[in-house]
């Protein structure tokens, strides 16, 4: 597969499940580099340091939905605040346990949002996501 992702952010709070998706993300060859962050609050410091050049862009983000102090929504409208040449081109896929369709309806009508997954993520989804997302 000639796609490349060259940085992924995990946003999850809990360890377990960034473990296991950063696993399975670092084993698969279309990506290249993968972060990880337990919060939203630490993801939008993540981005701070994006935008001083001290941490890699994320060409993708894989959002965890509930979390304590700032959930995946919240997380998603501080995001839509910060400058656009910073979230140019940064893809947001939520990844959630719920298949609340409220949720489902929700991200599909934030601009932000790209896709809806379940976790957890596996070698099959982020071939899909590759494909849907980042081929030409």
């Amino acid at each position: 597969m000639g796609v490349v992702v060259n940085c992924v952010l995990l946003i999850d709070d809990d360890k377990a499940t960034n473990f296991f998706n950063e696993r399975v993300v670092t084993k698969h060859d279309g990506f290249q580099q993968v972060n990880t962050v337990q919060s939203g609050i630490a993801a939008l410091e993540y981005l701070n340091d994006v935008e001083k050049n001290k941490k890699t862009k994320p060409d993708l983000i894989f959002l965890d939905i509930n979390m304590p102090a700032m959930n995946g929504w919240e997380f998603l409208i501080e995001f839509s605040k910060l400058k656009k040449e910073l979230t140019e081109g940064i893809k947001v896929i939520l990844l959630s346990t719920s298949s609340n369709p409220d949720d489902v309806r929700e991200s599909s009508k934030n601009h932000t949002v790209n896709d809806f997954i379940n976790k957890p993520l596996s070698l099959n989804i982020l071939d899909s996501v590759l494909q849907n997302h980042f081929s030409q």
